[in-house]
């Protein structure tokens, strides 16, 4: 189909329910990864994005459990390991479970992101913020490595408002040591749904 028509003047009535966003679901999937606490996530959409993403965190431990529009997630098992590449570049968003994973167990290697094909969009600003928090990052053989025996928290100036690089290192603030500043951050509604799910779980955050 090459095009739509649509014919006006008709009065429209009813409701409809609107379903989560997916770009708010995969950020708060990977917060879930800074806790041994059990997490639910509500009004998770049931699309195919949502479920590699459970599955990457269930190759790092998670158990994962949907119920309806609910997700329960159980990461008291999450090592952190190489993740399949595979897996990883069907979703761009698979790279942020770098930041969480960093902050909680100190060391953190992810293969190279993928995700749709909308041009390019490298990491580095993500790799800079961390280093900028003390992490040593390296890269070899499609895969990108951080190490850091503790966090500390930085003045980090993005180049652009990244989204997922304003995601990745407010999660790996939340487990670092003194206050981490943002500037240049991204303010789309997903890094408010993200802060706000940070501050639940006991973190604080501010935009």
């Amino acid at each position: 189909m090459n095009a739509i028509r649509i014919r006006g003047g008709i009065p429209l009535s009813g409701t409809v329910r609107i379903s989560g966003a997916k770009n708010a679901a995969l950020p708060v999937m990977a917060a879930t990864l800074l806790t041994e606490e059990k997490c639910r996530i509500n009004q998770v959409p049931a699309l195919g994005d949502v479920m590699v993403m459970g599955h990457v965190l269930e190759l790092l431990g998670a158990r994962v459990t949907h119920n309806g529009e609910s997700m329960l997630i159980d990461n008291r098992d999450v090592q952190p390991r190489k993740v399949l590449s595979p897996l990883m570049r069907q979703l761009r968003a698979s790279c942020l479970s770098l930041g969480p994973l960093l902050g909680r167990f100190g060391w953190a290697c992810i293969s190279y992101p993928g995700g749709c094909d909308i041009g390019p969009r490298p990491i580095d600003l993500h790799l800079k913020g961390l280093a900028a928090m003390g992490a040593e990052i390296s890269q070899e053989g499609g895969y990108i490595s951080a190490r850091a025996r503790e966090l500390v928290g930085a003045n980090i100036h993005l180049d652009f408002p990244s989204v997922g690089a304003t995601e990745n290192l407010m999660m790996a603030a939340s487990l670092a040591k003194g206050t981490t500043l943002i500037h240049n951050a991204a303010k789309e509604p997903e890094i408010v749904d993200l802060q706000n799910y940070l501050n639940s779980m006991g973190w604080t955050s501010h935009h």
